[in-house]
Formats: structure tokens, sequence, C-alpha cells
């Protein structure tokens, strides 16, 4: 098959990566020193063990339209990088072409064949202008929750830290040939990538998670277990919590553990710093929208009070936009 990936980062790489390894006709949409390492070496990644491998028949290109059409494209991006590449998207599709996203949060096309009284409509805090549903239309789409963690260690180069499994489904929670198809890919990349009958739940799932621990992080600067430990914060996350289950159930999703079962499996992680403070501490722009903004804005939508969530959005929100504007970055050093 021919499969694109855009974005040659953490995900993209080691997505990109073992799906050539297993023969899949891939191409990396890069820029830059990513660009140029793919084409002069391959893709090299390092699993979780160690063990290195390098996919040499990659290719990676700047313009989407010399990749020419494709079967699949796996777009890699954060969500808030998503905007300013959609309209390239298309140059890539053939007549079957379909899209699996791999975004954090609450996806712009959740809404889409849901049915019920919100049925098609755009989640504004991802998609704010429309840009994005406009060039990739929502038949297109096959949605993905994304559970493993990589970091880019070098242009060309991604290191494993965790897991390997990429949940999918349709946006009617059908299992169509398509979705099956690139599911059956990926599983023979070394993936689990089971097709699910209610991806919005496993969205949920996740997100319930992100959506506390990575903007409380961002302002504090403390770990996963610094979080969970410490009362006030705690009881900040499950209110939190608390809060986005009611929006979720409001919408027809049910979060089957318990507010003390996913705080402590946060705290499991132990010294853990969430991506959002790893941006904060690199300079980077805050995935904010997709993890917090969008669960209020659903959250007017179904006439739930958030006060928490609103507060804690409002300072982070705040914290973005100082550090975009002086162009810096926030880190915690030892004195001396």
């Amino acid at each position: 098959m021919r499969i694109a990936v855009v974005g040659a980062g953490s995900i993209g790489g080691y997505l990109g990566a073992r799906l050539a390894l297993a023969g899949e006709e891939v191409t990396f949409i890069a820029r830059g020193a990513n660009l140029q390492a793919i084409n002069a070496q391959g893709f090299r990644l390092i699993e979780e063990d160690g063990t290195e491998h390098v996919a040499r028949s990659v290719r990676a290109v700047q313009k989407t339209g010399e990749a020419g059409p494709q079967d699949f494209v796996l777009l890699a991006l954060k969500a808030q990088q998503v905007g300013a590449l959609a309209a390239d998207v298309p140059a890539m599709f053939g007549a079957e072409t379909a899209v699996v996203t791999l975004q954090n949060g609450i996806p712009w096309w959740y809404f889409h064949k849901l049915g019920g009284e919100f049925d098609g409509r755009p989640v504004m805090s991802v998609d704010p202008d429309g840009a994005i549903a406009a060039a990739i239309p929502g038949e297109r789409i096959i949605g993905s929750v994304v559970y493993p963690a990589a970091e880019l260690v070098a242009p060309g180069v991604v290191r494993v830290i965790e897991g390997n499994r990429f949940s999918l489904g349709e946006p009617d929670n059908g299992k169509s040939a398509r979705v099956q198809r690139i599911s059956d890919a990926l599983a023979r990349a070394g993936f689990k990538a089971p097709v699910s009958s209610d991806l919005r739940s496993e969205i949920w799932l996740k997100l319930w998670g992100n959506l506390t621990f990575n903007p409380v992080s961002a302002l504090t600067h403390a770990s996963l277990a610094a979080i969970c430990r410490f009362p006030a914060t705690r009881a900040l996350a499950a209110e939190m919590m608390a809060e986005a289950r009611t929006v979720a159930e409001k919408l027809g999703v049910r979060i089957r553990i318990t507010i003390d079962k996913r705080i402590a499996g946060a705290e499991s992680v132990g010294e853990h710093k969430t991506s959002m403070l790893q941006d904060v501490e690199h300079g980077r722009p805050l995935e904010l929208d997709a993890l917090l903004g969008s669960v209020i804005e659903l959250a007017r939508l179904t006439g739930t009070p958030t006060p928490h969530c609103d507060a804690v959005y409002a300072c982070a929100s705040l914290l973005g936009a100082t550090l975009a504007a002086q162009k810096g970055r926030l880190q915690l050093r030892p004195q001396g």
C-alpha cells in the first residue's frame, strides 16, 4: 500500500518506520533537517529494548504534491498544527484515499455521523474557521487513539519509550473494509491496532487524563506523581475530571473507571513530565484547545458548568500567549 505520513516526528516516525520495515510504500512529508536525514540515510527506529532498525526504503518530500495519490494518509501532527497544512493534504487524494487522524483531544470531526441533535456540528476550538473540515471531508476520515510514547531524538531518528497500541474507528462506528485494511497493515508492522465500535469513548478516556494533568503540569512545572500526591492539586484534578465526565455523559459517552482509579494510574507513572510541560520548557505552542478548550466548548453546548476547567484553561491560555509573545520558554533549574 502507498501510505503517506504527514509529520515525521515521534509518532509519525514510529508508524512510518515500522510500516516501511513491514513492506509498505511509505512517504514522509517532512522539512528541514528531518527531510535531509531521511532521504540520506532512511529512518532509524530505536525500540523499547534498545534494538535498532533502519527503514531505508522510505522517501521524504517537502510538498504533498510530490507524494502522489496515496491509499492512506496518516496525519501525525499536533492538533494546533493541522490547520496550517490542511489545504495541502488533498494533493495526495485518490478516489479512495482515507485520512487517519492521530491528534490528541477532541477531533474537529467529532460530531460527523454521530447522530442526534449535534450531528455534523463543527468543533470550533480545533477548527475555528472551518478550514480543516473544508479540506478533509468527513467521509475520508478514520479516527485513532494514540497510546504509545516516543521521542524524536535526532533528525530521522525516533526512540520508542513505551507502547504499541493505536485504536482505530470509523466516525459512524462501523467496521468498513478500509479501516480493517489499515488495521491489518499496522498489525503486520507489529502494532496492536484494534477496530473499535465506539472510538469516542476511547477518545474521552484518554482525554480525561490529558485535559487535567497536561495544563496543571504546565502551570506548576510538576510531574504526574507530584500533582497526584499534593492534596490541593489532587483535589483539583478530581474536580476537573468530574466536570468533564458530566460533559461526556451528556454526549452519550460512559467513562467506565472511577476518578480515583484514573488518578492512581497517573500517579503510578511516576516523575513523568507531560507533553505540555515539555512544550513550556522548550517554548513550543501548547496543545491546549484540543485538550481542554474543546471540552469547555462542548460543556457550553450541553449546558454544563465547568468552573474548575474554566479557571485552569484561562491561566494556561495566558501562559501560552505570554510565551508566544515573548518567544520564550520556562524551565525550573536548581540554584547555585
